[in-house]
């Protein structure tokens, strides 16, 4: 009953005698009976649940009585006052005179609702979470775990997944180092963990081209002597002064890993860094020794399927280090300058992509074999643009949005030998012709 009252009726009681609850209660059921009809007696509304317990508390002091009753009903508001004043008509309880008033009637749903009013007060104040997530936030996220999901290791030394069978290793100091190389699709960097260098990765110096990437500080400088000393280095580079590889973004780790140089043309200066092109442009690239260049073929992205698959070099494609020779390979030609009155156009695969992808243009561009632009279009189109062009014409495709299987395939099917997205879609099959990349998984000197 206490779940489906409507109301409370509440009423005070006073007696010239000694009474008991019991007398009361009797008095109540006896003095109203027949008085309002059968479908109001109070017997029957008790019986049929519509009216609950009668409450009574009463005491006794000085020879006279007094208290006050609670009677719960679920009748409609017409007939709970109806009810309310039949009380009143009691004139006795027990032997004793007595006078019983009603004091008011609690409408118990207005309670529950001033509850319902506090208590959604304080859930608009608590209850919701307002850290609501960004959409780069939310990429973010995903692109961290699956940096962490990545990271191995080494003899106990955190290192990418290529480490263990690259021919190209990239010796970095920390954890963190390690993850920012995953970030930005590098999958053969291992750290030292501190300025005493494992023996470890002094070993694994002796069987791979090794590129030392040290921090623009005193720590990285103690780092390349001691592994100068204990360790066989082919490449040196350095972070800008007073950075940290983890810091870099990627455009500043790719173009510190394009400015190495050979570890024969520092080994003897008594400031390392200082015969090291800043990444910051405030020195001037050493000159490149005779014996060896600084090539690029140190990057190893993971080739294995996945969001970070078939990352490219800086040089374009997957270096695995066993196609070419670092000691026979000349140095980069210089791009020559744009003369003044030709507006500078995007010439290499890193250069459309920004200016499709990164610049959030939510467009599609194809290129032919020597990266003229064939056609361009929205996003939406991409799948329509790919079925009308000729086939086996589209040699490169940026898409301003997420690759999905269903583009992947088409693309296969027209030919398409490269496709750069924002982000990889869920694949459950990768054509064989298609080069597929996340646009963070390519390099700025990509062709």
């Amino acid at each position: 009953m206490e779940d489906t009252s409507k109301y409370l009726i509440r009423a005070n009681v006073m007696a010239d005698g000694v009474v008991e609850r019991s007398d009361v209660v009797g008095a109540i059921f006896g003095q109203t009976e027949g008085l309002l009809g059968d479908e109001l007696d109070l017997r029957e509304l008790r019986q049929s649940g519509k009216v609950g317990h009668i409450d009574v508390e009463i005491t006794s002091t000085h020879g006279t009585s007094q208290g006050h009753l609670t009677i719960a009903t679920s009748l409609d508001k017409v007939e709970t006052a109806t009810l309310a004043a039949s009380l009143e008509t009691i004139t006795r309880v027990g032997p004793c005179r007595a006078n019983l008033e009603v004091g008011d009637i609690e409408d118990v749903r207005a309670a529950k609702r001033k509850d319902v009013v506090e208590r959604a007060k304080e859930l608009l104040r608590t209850g919701f979470d307002d850290s609501v997530m960004s959409s780069d936030e939310i990429l973010e996220e995903v692109r961290e775990y699956v940096r962490v999901a990545d990271i191995t290791e080494f003899e106990g030394l955190p290192a990418g997944p290529r480490v263990a069978d690259s021919d190209a290793i990239i010796v970095v100091e920390g954890r963190s180092d390690v993850l920012t190389m995953l970030k930005y699709g590098v999958k053969n960097a291992i750290a030292v963990e501190g300025t005493n260098v494992p023996d470890a990765v002094a070993e694994l110096t002796h069987h791979r081209t090794v590129t030392v990437f040290l921090d623009g500080d005193r720590g990285g400088d103690l780092i390349f002597e001691e592994l100068s000393q204990v360790g066989d280095i082919d490449y040196v580079t350095f972070a800008p002064a007073g950075t940290s590889v983890e810091d870099l973004d990627h455009t500043q780790l790719f173009t510190a890993l394009r400015n190495k140089v050979p570890f024969e043309s520092v080994s003897g200066a008594n400031e390392p860094r200082d015969a090291i092109a800043a990444t910051d442009g405030s020195q001037t690239p050493a000159p490149p020794a005779s014996t060896k260049s600084p090539a690029d073929d140190s990057v190893q992205p993971d080739s294995s399927p996945g969001p970070e698959a078939d990352s490219p070099s800086l040089e374009g494609d997957v270096d695995d280090g066993s196609t070419s020779d670092p000691g026979t390979e000349s140095a980069p030609e210089p791009e020559a300058a744009p003369t003044d009155s030709a507006e500078p156009v995007p010439r290499t695969v890193y250069d459309h992509a920004t200016e499709v992808i990164r610049n959030e243009t939510g467009r599609v561009r194809f290129l032919d074999a020597d990266g003229e632009i064939l056609e361009e279009g929205e996003a939406s189109d991409a799948q329509a643009l790919l079925e009308a062009a000729e086939p086996d014409s589209v040699s490169t495709m940026l898409f301003d949005g997420i690759v999905s299987q269903q583009l992947l395939d088409v693309g296969a099917d027209a030919g398409v030998d490269r496709l750069v997205g924002r982000l990889l879609g869920q694949f459950t099959k990768r054509p064989t012709g298609v080069r597929v990349y996340a646009i963070d998984d390519i390099a700025e000197s990509a062709p």
